[in-house]
């Protein structure tokens, strides 16, 4: 294993529980001696937020079994478990072990891709300037497009123009559609719609056909400066050109209208999309559910959450996220206690921010009880030096010393439970705008990252579809 040869060599450090890398890394979670299928490696990666445990299980993986898109997923998702702990270093040495597996493109791109998980975008570029003159010439754009797509990802985006003119040079890279969608994408995070736009004259210079990816990017941006006119030009542009719009360039229009508040044009577009053919996914209805929440039916908003099984979707972590905030907003801490444990079920609980109305809610209307076990479940999910402000917060509403007495004493009137309503609105519609800038930049990607499909790195299209 020489992954764990490494780590054991470089992370002598105490962890967040005060164990050696080295230990912990000897303390498998019930994965015994022999080797673990890929599936049941992704599986239980899923669920351990534990970076050491993450990092054991990944190394009991069957070898022989470790295709490109396996490695690009466990490998991502143990990355992302160490980032999230702050402990980089860790995860760079990790994810540089498997440089020395990188025989073949896809490969490559699969390790490339989990530096962005990482946060540690020049580390990728430092593993493909280093992995890539080993490859068979001429190297192909996929190892390439996931370096790009890699420095998207970190919103890194300034540097990929730079980039994207010096590797297809130094490397003799021929650019594909996917390579100047990503290309696209920049400038326009960037705010430079002119040279976004010029890309399509430019591919169209090579003999590459404009991708509806492309247009997707363009409209969006155009949709969030609110230039909707500018958007439907688009759209009238990209359908001239046969380019079929697909679920997210309708999400594009339908985020629009969900964040302006504007249901008719939601509704109409979600008409239109079915009449093309296009199913709605869960991001569509995410931007639904918005809606109704923004034009005060609440009731609406819920039923069609209860509902998203029957539409063949699943809520993803932004629809626990906004759901949540919406109803804290609203004064409806009940109902967000139980959006809180569906998504505790699904292991896609929401933010700090989020879950601080909803705590401060609880409380202050008298569930002390409710209001404390949300943080103690929120607490076993995250080592302890993440820990400091639910610490903080618990402290600020006397959570850490209430007694189960003391909590029938501090019942509250209705009275002060609306008072508590109030106390968290603001702070929930900054919720929303905050968090909705993810989604914005994500509408055609599940925001929960860890049980998102992976795309197989076999593939050219390494950059997720629609904004970045």
């Amino acid at each position: 294993m020489a992954a764990l040869a490494t780590l054991l060599r470089y992370g002598r450090r105490t962890n967040a529980h005060g164990l050696h890398l080295s230990r912990a890394l000897c303390t498998t979670t019930g994965t015994g001696p022999g080797a673990l299928s890929v599936s049941e490696v992704t599986r239980r990666l899923r669920y351990e937020h534990d970076p050491d445990r993450s990092v054991s299980i990944l190394e009991a993986i069957d070898a022989a079994s470790m295709s490109a898109g396996a490695t690009r997923h466990a490998l991502s998702l143990t990355a992302r478990r160490l980032a999230r702990s702050r402990r980089f270093a860790d995860a760079e040495v990790l994810i540089s072990s498997h440089l020395s597996a990188c025989t073949t493109e896809p490969h490559l791109a699969a390790v490339l891709c989990s530096y962005a998980c990482a946060n540690l975008p020049e580390k990728a570029l430092d593993a493909f300037r280093k992995t890539a003159p080993s490859l068979p010439t001429p190297i192909s754009s996929l190892p390439f497009n996931a370096l790009l797509s890699a420095f998207l990802r970190c919103r890194r985006h300034r540097r990929v123009p730079d980039l994207f003119a010096e590797l297809t040079k130094e490397f003799s890279i021929t650019p594909n559609a996917t390579s100047f969608g990503i290309l696209a994408k920049a400038y326009c995070m960037a705010g430079d719609d002119a040279k976004a736009k010029q890309i399509l004259d430019e591919m169209r210079a090579r003999g590459i056909s404009p991708t509806t990816s492309i247009y997707t990017s363009l409209m969006d941006s155009m949709y969030k400066q609110k230039k909707a006119e500018e958007a439907e030009c688009l759209w009238k542009e990209m359908i001239e050109n046969g380019c079929e719009p697909d679920v997210a360039t309708y999400n594009v229009k339908v985020m629009y209208y969900g964040l302006n508040g504007k249901l008719e044009e939601v509704m109409e577009a979600m008409k239109e999309m079915e009449a093309a053919g296009v199913k709605p996914d869960i991001i569509t209805y995410n931007f639904l559910m918005t809606c109704y929440c923004k034009n005060g039916k609440l009731d609406d908003a819920k039923f069609l959450y209860h509902s998203l099984a029957e539409k063949g979707c699943s809520a993803n972590a932004a629809t626990y996220k906004h759901m949540l905030a919406q109803l804290c907003a609203h004064g409806d801490f009940f109902a967000g206690l139980g959006i809180f444990k569906e998504s505790l079920k699904r292991h896609k609980v929401p933010d700090f921010r989020t879950l601080k109305g909803l705590v401060e809610g609880l409380a202050k209307g008298g569930m002390v009880t409710e209001a404390k076990n949300v943080i103690t479940e929120v607490k076993k999910r995250f080592p302890e030096n993440l820990l400091s402000c639910w610490k903080k917060l618990e402290k600020e509403l006397g959570l850490d010393s209430v007694s189960e007495s003391g909590e029938t004493q501090s019942k509250s009137t209705s009275g002060e439970s609306v008072a508590a309503a109030e106390s968290v609105a603001a702070d929930a519609e900054a919720l929303e705008q905050e968090g909705f800038a993810d989604e914005k930049t994500a509408v055609s990607e599940d925001s929960s990252e860890d049980e998102a499909s992976v795309p197989k790195t076999s593939s050219d299209e390494e950059v997720p579809r629609g904004p970045a």
